[in-house]
């Protein structure tokens, strides 16, 4: 014989299973909820943590070159320091040791070939007569060699190839000024008619010792001055701000009173050589 549960207890448990699994079911959602909200955080720290990284790897350059420039500002607003420009001239003179002649020869005739001829001629009787005086090859150099028509005017005013001239010229270095007019005479009495002087200059063979003594001399022209400028505008002399120097020049090669009357040759005087020297300088005034 079966028997049968009253329908309010079966109701009753039908209910208490119904909650009980609802209340399983919140609390597996509550669950999940939380596992949710704890990975949403942790991914929300980490990428907190990296824009926090990469603001700080922006900024850590920004505040290094704030100090930077702040120095540039102040330096841009520091008034520039007083400066004063000046130009100083230095000279200094010597003896030459060094003469340097312009001679050569010079011939003309009909043809060109006999012009060249009576040239060739007489350059060789240059060349012999210096080299008979002690001038060394090494100082003898050829500057110019020309060829060239003449021409001559006829009664109607036409002109006419007359002739040839055939020149050349020569530059000779004579290391012992005592003996420089007689190489001249020597080379005019060795060419005659076909000889010529050109000129003579006096010099030194080494003009570097000249023109540091013209140098020294300059800069302290410059620097007396810039002392003095410093000393009425009530100022001290501070430090070189820069330096430059101008061509040396050589103002002029001096007289030519006579040599002895019993001297051989062509009397000559050599005088003094003067190098000179000019340097501009800027100086800061404190």
């Amino acid at each position: 014989m079966t028997t049968r549960q009253p329908r309010t207890a079966r109701l009753t448990r039908t209910a208490r299973t119904g909650t009980t699994a609802r209340t399983a079911t919140t609390a597996r959602t509550a669950t999940t909820a939380r596992t949710t909200t704890t990975v949403r955080a942790a991914r929300l720290l980490a990428a907190t943590a990296v824009l926090g990284g990469l603001l700080a790897g922006t900024a850590a350059p920004a505040l290094a070159a704030a100090p930077e420039r702040a120095a540039l500002r102040s330096a841009a607003r520091a008034p520039a320091p007083a400066t004063v420009s000046v130009t100083g001239t230095g000279r200094a003179a010597a003896a030459p040791d060094l003469a340097i002649l312009s001679v050569g020869v010079e011939a003309t005739r009909k043809t060109a070939k006999e012009a060249m001829a009576a040239q060739s001629a007489a350059a060789a009787a240059l060349l012999e007569v210096l080299r008979k005086q002690g001038i060394a090859d090494r100082d003898i150099r050829t500057d110019s060699l020309s060829l060239s028509p003449v021409y001559t005017q006829n009664a109607e005013g036409e002109s006419k190839v007359t002739g040839y001239q055939a020149g050349q010229s020569f530059s000779v270095k004579v290391r012992d000024l005592d003996r420089t007019g007689q190489v001249i005479g020597a080379v005019n009495e060795a060419t005659g008619d076909a000889g010529r002087i050109n000129g003579v200059v006096f010099d030194v063979a080494d003009p570097s010792a000249l023109r540091v003594k013209a140098r020294e001399a300059a800069f302290q022209d410059a620097y007396d001055k810039a002392a003095q400028h410093a000393r009425l505008s009530g100022h001290r002399l501070g430090r070189l701000v820069s330096l430059s120097e101008g061509d040396s020049v050589r103002p002029g090669h001096g007289a030519l009173p006579s040599m002895p009357a019993d001297e051989p040759g062509v009397p000559l005087a050599p005088g003094e050589i003067e190098e000179q020297v000019t340097v501009s300088a800027v100086f800061e005034l404190i």
